[in-house]
C-alpha cells in the first residue's frame, strides 16, 4: 500500500500529540484513511492513470511528446487541488479546518507554494533521495558516472520545471493570490532552508557525508497489519505441505504481458525446484493454463505476515515492499518498472542481500533463474538476517515525528514547552500525499 508510511507517522502525531492531522490523497483511499483514524481531504489526479504513466516513461519525465498532456494533466489536478485540502472544512462533518503546518512529499509541487500563501511551515518527508548529493544520482536519472552524481539533481529538476513551470506560475497567480517566480528558481523555489526526513533504514542507505543538519534519515516505518489478518485455510495448508516458498509479486503496477510473465516465473520455480507464492495484484498474473502444486496463486495479504513465511522475495521494489521484505529478513529480488525502484535495487545488491535488479524490460527465464540461485544461496541468507537484526530496533515513526517536531518553528518562547507535553492543545496539521509519484 503506497501510502502506509504517511499514515504511521500521521497516526503517531495524532493521538500521542494531541494534533489534529489531516491526510491528503486519492478517494480511492479514503476508506483506509478513516479507518485509520485519521480525517481524509481528497487530491485530484488518478491513481491508476498516474501508475500506467509512471511505468510506461520509467518515472515522471515523458518518453516522447504523445506523453506531455497525460501527465499535465495529473499534475494539474494534484497541485490545484492542494490549497483546498489545506483549509476546506471537513467534507463528512462540515467542521472548520485551517492547516498550521504541512509535510509532503516532492513530486506534490504546489506544497512550497501553498506554504508561502499560508505562512505555515513546511516539512518535506519522501521515500527516495531527492536532496543532491555526490554519493549516488537522483533515482530519476540516468547518470551512471560518480562525477556527474550531484549535478543529475540539478538536471531533473530543471527538467521537471520546464514542464510545469507555466502551470505553477499560474496557480500562484490566480489561486494563491503571489507573484509568479523566476525562471531560474526550480519548482519548489528556495528548497535549501526548508527541512527533509528520508523515511529509510541507515543501515541499508547511510545518511550521506554531504547531507546538511537539516536532513535526516529516520528509518523505515511499517504498518503492523498481521495482528488483524487471518489468512485462508488453504494457505495455511499450502504453507506447512512442504518449505518456504519464495513470493513473486508487483502490487499495483500493471504488467505489459501477464500471461508470459506468469509462464516464465512458474517455469524458473520448477528449474531451480522451489516454491512460489504468486501474488496477481492489479497486473493480471497468476492465469495458469492447468494448476501446479508447487504454486500458490494469492490476492492481497499483508507482507509483514507474508513474508515471514517467506525464503525470498521477488518484487517491483517500492520503498515499502522493499522495507517489509528486509524486515523479514528476505534476500530479495528487485525487478524496478519505474521511479525509485532501481535506486533500492541497486541498494539491495550493493548491501549484499540480492541479486543485481533485473529491470522489467529485460526480464527474462534465465534472468530469474540466475536471481532465485543467488537469494538460496546461504551467504545471501545471513547477510539477510544480519541487516534484518540491524533495522530491529529502529522506529522510522518516533524518528519522523522527532525530525518534524526538531525542525518546526517556534513563535513564542513558551511554545518549546508546549509541543514536549503529550497532552498539547490540538495543532491542524495537513499532510499531502501524491499517491502516483511513489
Amino acid at each position: 500500500m503506497h501510502t502506509d508510511l504517511y499514515f504511521l507517522k500521521c497516526h503517531l502525531l495524532n493521538q500521542d500529540y494531541g494534533h489534529r492531522v489531516r491526510l491528503a490523497t486519492h478517494s480511492n483511499f479514503k476508506e483506509f484513511v478513516l479507518t485509520s483514524g485519521l480525517e481524509f481531504h481528497p487530491l485530484g489526479g488518478d491513481p491508476k492513470v498516474l501508475a500506467e504513466y509512471m511505468v510506461k516513461n520509467k518515472g515522471f519525465l515523458p518518453s516522447g511528446p504523445s506523453e506531455v498532456p497525460v501527465q499535465r494533466k495529473q499534475m494539474k489536478e494534484i497541485i490545484y487541488s492542494l490549497l483546498n485540502a489545506c483549509k476546506d472544512p471537513d467534507i463528512d462533518s462540515g467542521i472548520p479546518f485551517k492547516a498550521e503546518a504541512i509535510i509532503a512529499n516532492p513530486p506534490a509541487y504546489g506544497h512550497v507554494h501553498v506554504a508561502e500563501a499560508l505562512k505555515v511551515p513546511i516539512h518535506i518527508f519522501f521515500t527516495m533521495p531527492w536532496s543532491p548529493t555526490s554519493e549516488f544520482p537522483h533515482p530519476l536519472s540516468r547518470v551512471n558516472q560518480s562525477a556527474g552524481y550531484r549535478l543529475s539533481y540539478q538536471i531533473v529538476d530543471s527538467l521537471i520545471w520546464l514542464g510545469i513551470r507555466d502551470m505553477i506560475n499560474n496557480f500562484r497567480k490566480k489561486k494563491l493570490k503571489l507573484r509568479p517566480v523566476t525562471y531560474l528558481s526550480g519548482p519548489q523555489g528556495p528548497e535549501s532552508d526548508i527541512p527533509h526526513g528520508y523515511i529509510w533504514s541507515p543501515h541499508l542507505v547511510p545518511k550521506p557525508k554531504d547531507w546538511g543538519p537539516k536532513i535526516d534519515v529516520v528509518g523505515f516505518c511499517f504498518l503492523d497489519l498481521a495482528s488483524n489478518y487471518e489468512p485462508p485455510e488453504s494457505l495455511l495448508n499450502w504453507l506447512k505441505a512442504g518449505p518456504k516458498p519464495i513470493y513473486i509479486g508487483f502490487g499495483s503496477l500493471p504488467v505489459q504481458e501477464p500471461e508470459k510473465m506468469t509462464r516464465i516465473i512458474v517455469e524458473a520455480l520448477e528449474i531451480t525446484k522451489q516454491r512460489g507464492i504468486i501474488n496477481k495484484g492489479w497486473g493480471g498474473l497468476g492465469n495458469l493454463a492447468e494448476e501446479k502444486d508447487f504454486v500458490y496463486l494469492l490476492d492481497n495479504c499483508p507482507h509483514d505476515w507474508l513474508f515471514l513465511q517467506c525464503a525470498a522475495v521477488v518484487h517491483h521494489g517500492g520503498a515499502g515492499t522493499t522495507a517489509a521484505g528486509l524486515k523479514a529478513a528476505c534476500p530479495t529480488t528487485i525487478i524496478p518498472f519505474f521511479g525509485d525502484q532501481p535506486f533500492w535495487g541497486e541498494r539491495v545488491h550493493v548491501r549484499g542481500v540480492g541479486p543485481p535488479p533485473i529491470p522489467i524490460d529485460k526480464f527474462s527465464l534465465q534472468k530469474l533463474v540466475d536471481a532465485i540461485k543467488f537469494m538460496i544461496d546461504p551467504k545471501v541468507k545471513e547477510c539477510a538476517v544480519e541487516l534484518s537484526k540491524s533495522m530491529e530496533n529502529e522506529d522510522g515513526v518516533a524518528g519522523a515525528v522527532k525530525a518534524f517536531l526538531k525542525h518546526l518553528p517556534r513563535k513564542k518562547s513558551e511554545s518549546e514547552s508546549k509541543w514536549k507535553s503529550k497532552s498539547a492543545p490540538s495543532t491542524s496539521l495537513s499532510v499531502l500525499r501524491c499517491f502516483g509519484c511513489s
